[in-house]
């Protein structure tokens, strides 16, 4: 393997998987909004939770022991990406006329492929620097800063990129088309990385649990395991929160003459792109944060993080307030990447290496999974009960009941799990 690419070949790889999810992540609720379907928002977002259940432990099992993971990582692209193109091309073909049930079964095919892709291209990464005799660790944070550049990169160009119809993409079919294309591209390109070999059959008889990966559940026979594992879903809950609905909320604005005419009412996605930003910058925090303070206090600042998201945009709005907004977005990189990147990690130097695929899969389950899905089903809940089926809608009430959510778990963590690293001295 050639050292002195295979970091721009991982650059690559991240870049177009992000983008590929930047694409519609953000701005798929203003579609839905606009096609009826706002009462159904929770659904879409909580259907990547669903499929995150079981289809990323159930491809970390199979890059583990049959079919390369690179390779895993292909097929999934392909069959995502051909789905978000057929449904995007199907929306554009009918119009007004948009079918939920043929349109989300399209959507709900491609999520449940493109979930995976995410723990196994961490996998395809990890293996690559590992064989090229780099430090996960030191080295991958600044690679997986450029998949936060991909995906703020096609959250600006839906923002502002119009089609015949003078509809910016983010409130268009468009933005699933541009996902899809996407998609297909990296399906290709991932033939071109390096090889992450299976794991060997071992030798003798195998149990059921070894034979099909799932021995990875075993991890939750370790107390302080089963504490993060836990609270990765807890935590997981408010992952799509803000993806489903700060877009629909930040356009709601325009329905009031004062914000009406308002930049960041016009150009939610732009403005919501300062967070992408501002994850960009933290990933890069991430290697010093977690040597110096542990992975209790890297998580707990990510939570107690999720309170400031939530609460700012709870006060803020797009006029005078739009410093609120700001400070949500930049208050985002802390929640989100010391979290998901610095979980992903712990995951990766705690395990046995014949399971990381399926441990990564198994995190996955927990946040985008369980929690992810719970959370955003009682999100729509809350919302739906304060704003669409609101004499007086209050979003405001929403967000602090997220924010008040947030907190409780922050505070049951920091007396709950333990520090690995003083656990360690101790022993």
């Amino acid at each position: 393997m050639n050292n002195k690419n295979i970091s721009l070949r991982l650059i690559v790889m991240n870049f177009l998987e992000f983008a590929i999810w930047g694409a519609y992540l953000t701005s798929m609720g203003s579609f839905l909004a606009k096609s009826g379907f706002g009462s159904e928002i929770w659904l879409f977002y909580a259907t990547q939770g669903f499929a995150s259940i079981f289809m990323p432990a159930l491809m970390g099992i199979v890059a583990d022991k049959w079919i390369q993971a690179q390779k895993v990582l292909s097929l999934c692209q392909a069959v995502a990406g051909v789905a978000m193109l057929g449904a995007g091309l199907y929306a554009m073909k009918v119009g007004a006329g948009l079918n939920f049930g043929v349109f989300y079964t399209l959507y709900a095919i491609s999520v449940a492929f493109f979930m995976p892709t995410i723990a196994i291209s961490n996998s395809v990464a990890y293996n690559a620097l590992e064989v090229s005799g780099k430090d996960p660790v030191k080295d991958f944070p600044p690679i997986r800063v450029f998949g936060t550049v991909g995906f703020i990169c096609t959250m600006l160009f839906v923002n502002f990129m119009k089609g015949s119809d003078g509809l910016q993409f983010q409130h268009s079919y468009n933005q699933f088309i541009v996902s899809g294309v996407l998609g297909l591209c990296l399906a290709v390109y991932a033939l071109t990385l390096p090889q992450c070999p299976c794991k060997p059959k071992a030798e003798g008889h195998q149990s059921f649990a070894e034979a099909t990966g799932l021995s990875a559940f075993k991890l939750f026979k370790e107390g302080q395991f089963a504490l993060f594992f836990i609270f990765s879903m807890l935590l997981g809950a408010s992952l799509q929160i803000t993806n489903g609905y700060a877009n629909t909320f930040i356009t709601s604005f325009k329905d009031n003459p004062v914000f009406a005419d308002s930049w960041g009412a016009n150009n939610a996605n732009a403005l919501i792109s300062i967070s992408q930003i501002s994850e960009t910058l933290c990933i890069l925090l991430i290697p010093f944060f977690m040597k110096r303070f542990g992975i209790k206090n890297v998580m707990l600042i990510a939570m107690f993080a999720w309170v400031f998201r939530f609460g700012f945009f709870g006060l803020g709005n797009p006029g005078n307030g739009v410093w609120l907004f700001v400070l949500s977005c930049i208050v985002y990189g802390v929640a989100f990447d010391f979290f998901n990147i610095s979980g992903s990690l712990y995951v990766n130097e705690n395990v046995d290496k014949s399971l990381r695929s399926s441990a990564q899969g198994l995190f996955m389950l927990m946040t985008n999974g369980l929690g992810a899905s719970i959370g955003t089903w009682v999100a729509g809940l809350i919302v739906n009960h304060f704003v669409y089926n609101a004499a007086e809608p209050s979003w405001s009430t929403a967000w602090y009941v997220f924010a008040g959510y947030a907190l409780v778990v922050g505070v049951l963590f920091a007396i709950l799990f333990k520090d690995p690293r003083k656990a360690a001295r101790k022993a």
